[in-house]
């Protein structure tokens, strides 16, 4: 994995990172290259996504505002993989790409959901642990505030990273 995505990794539960960069390695030896473009995120944050194409400009690419992501949880990332033939990384943000689908194919295989099989909203590059519901509730939102990261971790019972 390269610093950019090791970076983005540093906020997220312990075992979705390992769970990742299993991914990584398993998609290096298929020749594909991923980064990760985004891990934790503030509440700020994902309100300011959340506000894209409804009171800010640009278009739409959430449907959840603060402290209705995952990412809020450090419970998910985003990815991309790299556009080929470049020399250093390009991300290719072509849903219809055969890597994509050989990236979500092989998440799966290492225990990560993918918000790219959402009915209501795909969203391609959302990876999450499998164990994990798909959005937070209540009860992670009250974690949140009692406790921090750790207490959500804990109240979802999560695996400690392994080797």
């Amino acid at each position: 994995m390269d610093n950019v995505s090791e970076a983005n990794l540093g906020g997220v539960h312990p075992e979705l990172a390992r769970r990742v960069r299993q991914l990584s390695d398993k998609c290096e030896a298929n020749g594909i290259a991923i980064r990760v473009t985004q891990g934790l995120r503030t509440w700020g944050t994902q309100d300011a996504l959340y506000a894209q194409g409804r009171t800010a400009p640009g278009k739409i690419v959430t449907n959840a505002p603060g402290g209705h992501s995952m990412h809020n949880f450090g419970l998910a990332v985003d990815i991309v993989p790299a556009a080929e033939g470049f020399p250093s990384f390009v991300p290719d943000w072509n849903a219809m790409d055969l890597r994509w689908k050989n990236v979500l194919a092989l998440a799966k295989t290492c225990g990560l959901a993918e918000g790219a099989e959402w009915r209501t909203f795909p969203d391609m590059p959302h990876l999450y642990l499998e164990e994990c519901p798909a959005n937070p509730d209540d009860n992670l939102r009250y974690a949140f505030r009692e406790g921090g990261l750790e207490a959500v971790w804990r109240e979802l019972k999560l695996p400690e990273a392994t080797t």
